[in-house]
């Protein structure tokens, strides 16, 4: 009827409320009907009745239990049919007990003989498989069975190895095409989900080449973005910016010094982390040079990034081609730590969650709007059953099926500590020295005592955290023109202690964390600006600049904690004074090796401070332990001398001397030290003992002595 609209909401399992917007009134001796299945007509009771403004708002009571499942429909007579929307039955009481499904099956899972589908929509009347071999074939379409706790499912016999396939899910009278959540192939830019065949995609992913960690503050943690770090002209790799870029042995600079995985081997890294890998939105993926991001956007969670794949609309080139990529890393003892987003999607409207099962995906505030913690308009509701148990899954596939070896978690705090107890567990239970760490960022979509964020850092001592005071006392803040200890503002220098003991004792500032396991020392990673730019801020001297990038990265690996650097911090690569990069192509963000080349030095430093690192182990993990062994000394001018008894598991006493200012410091000690790590790095083998130490301004040195 012209100028009519009629709408109708299920409230709860009996309850419905119908909009009626018309020039007209509802004859009141005409029922409001509930048509079940196109077939089953039921007569509502009317409740209530309000009128406003030409709307009439009707509360009605059903005969009938509303079973989500069934196909409904409200008929009034002049008024026509429309759908029953039941999307709110999410938040029904008993919804998540009635409906998680907790198998490990959903998904297509492949056999010779046959192949199961199954995907969870509980809210759904009707879930149809729409599934072909070649993309000139039309597709074939099978009506999926339903379940009891809302997931539709269909066994299709024969051999359907490489098949591509969507789901299309009708809920509350509207249907859509959606890929599959559980997917683990794809074609380019997520069309369709394929059906993958294990065995053609088995890789030896050299898992027993690795080290095994005693303690996380071993790990030298090196971040990294695929495509940024072999992208470069100036190297002889031939596969830039993509998985197989990495594989490549013996590959050179111009300058003839070592590239891509030559180089992480020659610095000495014990992990790299990789920016994300899983499947992402806003790059082209068949055009992946007209476009740049860094992939915080996620698509598909159990898909690898096609961008970064020889031959993207081939489902199983990017899953055959990142297996390589991590096995090459794996043989040379280098962990892969991966960057997971499971804070917010690319775009919740379009995205497969809300397709599948609208109202349940996402946080919602109190008047009903999306959360936007993550300020992409989008936050994963984690505490939703199913929401979890599609991360616990994502994060052990991975770790099971691709090698992975620990997780690096994007806006940490927008994930509930119980999820993120339960990830930890599932990834320990998988590999016992799995790394676990995230932005614990105190983001305000959850209450507060919930959030996994930094200032609830004692609930979860196992999980770590990007320490960012550790950042902006040894550095500089990042929207601050007052630099950092090290940058040569010495009235940070307790401060300073503070930091290097790893944040853990309460030393001029509360302690962040339980032990230091749990402090992520890091002044530089993909976000912000880089080293060389924040400190150019401050000082307009390049050479005094890369002393200082320097003295950073000394102290960032010999600080109690866990060692984060980020590709190039080690040889002052520049962003051009830019902070946020994520889109702005290969001039901003890729590794410059014609810099390493001009820089070599500084790598050598770098790579000789890492091979050390392993060797004067300072095993204090716990607050006390750490200040009954350590004393400071403050120096002429703002310097500083620490002084570290004979340390858990080492041999030496050990005295690390930190001069960031422009004057040369004497330093006299009380016995005889051997220098081991200078301005040139590691000394190896060094039996130069000294008692008097001269340092150059912007100078760190550490020396031993065995007891």
């Amino acid at each position: 009827m012209l100028n009519s609209f009629i709408s109708a909401k299920l409230t709860d399992y009996d309850l419905i409320k119908i909009v009626i917007f018309s020039d007209i009134e509802k004859n009141e001796k005409e029922p409001i009907n509930l048509i079940i299945n196109g077939e089953t007509i039921v007569k509502l009771q009317i409740n209530k009745v309000t009128y406003l403004n030409g709307i009439a708002l009707y509360e009605c009571k059903s005969p009938v239990k509303i079973e989500l499942g069934n196909s409904y429909y409200i008929q009034i007579k002049d008024f026509g049919v429309t759908p029953l929307n039941v999307n709110d039955a999410t938040f029904f009481n008993g919804f998540d007990e009635k409906f998680y499904y907790d198998g490990n099956d959903l998904g297509a899972t492949y056999s010779n003989e046959k192949t199961s589908f199954k995907v969870w929509a509980p809210l759904a009347s009707k879930v149809v498989l729409f599934i072909r071999k070649n993309r000139e074939d039309k597709f074939t379409t099978f009506v999926m069975k339903r379940s009891y706790n809302g997931v539709y499912s269909v066994v299709l016999d024969g051999d359907y190895d490489g098949f591509s396939y969507r789901y299309r899910v009708t809920n509350s009278g509207l249907s859509f095409l959606t890929t599959d959540p559980y997917g683990k192939g794809s074609t380019a830019n997520g069309r369709d989900s394929v059906v993958i065949n294990p065995s053609k995609t088995k890789i030896n992913l050299n898992e027993d080449k690795l080290s095994i960690l005693k303690n996380n503050c071993e790990a030298v943690i090196y971040e990294l973005d695929v495509r940024d770090f072999t992208v470069d002209s100036s190297t002889d790799i031939e596969n830039k910016g993509k998985y197989l870029g990495l594989t490549e042995e013996n590959r050179k600079t111009t300058g003839k010094h070592p590239a891509g995985l030559d180089y992480l081997k020659f610095i000495n890294v014990s992990h790299v982390q990789v920016l994300p890998i899983y499947d992402f939105k806003t790059i082209d993926e068949l055009n992946p040079n007209e476009s740049y991001n860094w992939g915080y956007d996620p698509q598909q969670y159990f898909v690898p990034e096609g961008s970064y794949s020889t031959n993207p609309d081939d489902p199983y080139s990017r899953i055959i081609e990142l297996k390589k990529m991590i096995a090459s890393l794996h043989k040379n003892n280098i962990k892969v730590n991966m960057d997971v987003v499971f804070n917010h999607v690319y775009e919740y409207q379009t995205s497969v969650f809300e397709k599948i099962v609208p109202n349940y995906y996402f946080r919602k505030n109190r008047n009903g709007t999306l959360s936007n913690g993550s300020f992409c308009g989008n936050d994963l509701d984690s505490e939703r059953p199913m929401v979890r148990k599609m991360i616990l899954d994502c994060l052990a596939f991975w770790m099971n099926e691709y090698g992975i070896d620990g997780y690096r978690f994007d806006l940490m705090g927008l994930i509930d500590i119980d999820t993120m107890k339960m990830a930890y567990n599932v990834t320990k239970s998988i590999k016992s020295d799995a790394m676990f760490y995230g932005e614990g960022w105190n983001m305000g979509t959850l209450p507060e005592e919930r959030r996994t964020s930094i200032m609830n850092s004692f609930k979860v001592p196992g999980i770590g955290f990007f320490n960012d005071s550790f950042r902006d006392i040894v550095r500089g803040q990042a929207d601050s023109r007052d630099p950092g200890y090290l940058a040569g503002n010495t009235s940070y220098i307790e401060g300073f202690k503070y930091a290097v003991l790893g944040s853990v004792t309460n030393y001029c500032y509360p302690a962040r964390f339980k032990n230091v396991n749990q402090s992520i020392n890091y002044c530089e990673c993909h976000d912000n600006r880089t080293i060389f730019d924040q400190i150019n801020r401050y000082i307009d001297d390049e050479t005094k600049t890369l002393r200082i990038v320097r003295m950073i990265n000394t102290v960032i690996d010999f600080s109690y904690g866990v060692s984060f650097f980020h590709a190039g911090q080690e040889i002052g690569l520049t962003k051009f004074g830019v902070d946020n990069t994520y889109n702005m192509g290969d001039k901003y963000n890729k590794f410059d090796y014609s810099v390493l080349d001009k820089r070599f030095e500084m790598a050598m430093h770098f790579a000789s401070l890492n091979s050390v690192k392993g060797k004067i182990t300072f095993g204090e993990l716990t607050s006390s332990e750490i200040l009954k062994n350590v004393t400071f000394v403050d120096l002429k001018n703002g310097a500083l001398m620490m002084k570290l008894k004979k340390s858990v598991g080492t041999l030496f006493d050990i005295v690390a001397i930190a001069n960031p200012t422009d004057n040369e410091l004497n330093v006299t000690l009380d016995d005889y030290y051997t220098a081991v790590v200078t301005y040139a790095g590691y000394i190896k083998n060094s039996d130069l003992k000294a008692k008097d130490i001269t340092l150059n301004p912007y100078e760190i040195n550490i020396l031993v002595k065995r007891v």
